[in-house]
């Protein structure tokens, strides 16, 4: 069971801090609680209602077995939301978001197989017959592919849904997203636009501690998810074992009555009558039936 989110636990974390006054986008006015020394300050009770709404969500996304596109290419959430996602098993981008990752997914996907082929030179041989300075290349070209896309190379198709810190240095992504309707879970900041947005999640997107009180029920929803899946595949499992069972038994019964149908009789009179029904019949001609009649 997913730990329920205390409002305690958001302030301590500093998830209530906004941005300036003077910087603060007038869609998010729902989720200000108040104006302090120039800062707004988030309403941890709507964070909190935000959080459970979202974790719900991901969790019915994720026990439905598609992936989940975390993107944080911000300096202090980058470790953070790649620790997260790898402990839940998505896919995640933490350098320079690549222009068309989703839009032009097909494209990327190439740059993923080349990786992919790379890789497989190396294993037989043919790496090695390339001249040193095309090697050094092809090990310049992997590192680069490793470092934007590395992440992503597990994700075979479009993810059902994206989740993002800091919808504003993120534009491009949400962007994206949008055009392809894919839904969006973001962590929204008080100079952001929350409009844009499927799941809003109020809070401190800047702050290291923050973002990692956020990311760690999310993350800890998505596993739940991902358990729950496992759990009914299983029994599923079994289920059509049971099943597969009980269709091959009638099918065990005819091969038996086909059996029993076949074994030939040890009655002498029924001998007999066999072998008289596999003498070959011979067919009279006109004659000797015009001879029968007279």
């Amino acid at each position: 069971m997913a730990k329920k989110v205390e409002v305690k636990d958001l302030l301590e974390a500093g998830v209530h801090f906004g941005h300036l006054t003077r910087k603060w986008n007038p869609n998010m006015a729902p989720y200000i609680y108040m104006e302090r020394n120039g800062i707004h300050i988030i309403n941890l009770y709507k964070t909190a209602a935000k959080i459970e709404e979202a974790n719900a969500a991901l969790k019915k996304i994720a026990a439905s077995g598609r992936k989940i596109l975390f993107v944080a290419t911000k300096k202090q959430a980058k470790d953070i939301v790649a620790e997260k996602a790898k402990n839940a098993n998505m896919p995640y981008i933490t350098e320079r978001w690549p222009g068309g990752m989703l839009t032009n997914f097909v494209t990327i996907r190439k740059a993923v197989k080349k990786m992919a082929s790379i890789d497989r030179m190396k294993q037989d041989g043919t790496f090695n017959t390339l001249s040193k300075k095309e090697r050094l290349a092809v090990d310049r070209l992997r590192a680069k592919l490793e470092k934007n896309l590395g992440s992503i190379s597990d994700m075979s198709r479009l993810p059902a849904a994206l989740f993002v810190v800091d919808t504003t240095r993120e534009h491009i992504a949400v962007a994206e997203a949008m055009k392809l309707n894919i839904p969006i879970f973001a962590m929204v900041d008080t100079n952001s636009d929350p409009r844009l947005i499927d799941y809003v999640i109020p809070s401190n997107d800047d702050a290291s501690k923050s973002i990692e009180s956020i990311m760690s029920f999310v993350s800890e929803a998505i596993i739940e998810g991902l358990s729950e899946r496992k759990a009914g595949s299983d029994d599923g499992s079994d289920d059509e074992e049971g099943m597969a069972k009980k269709a091959k038994a009638p099918k065990k019964e005819k091969e038996a009555k086909k059996v029993k149908a076949e074994v030939p009789s040890t009655d002498e009179e029924d001998v007999e009558d066999m072998k008289e029904a596999k003498q070959p019949v011979r067919q009279k001609s006109k004659k000797e039936v015009l001879n029968e009649e007279e």
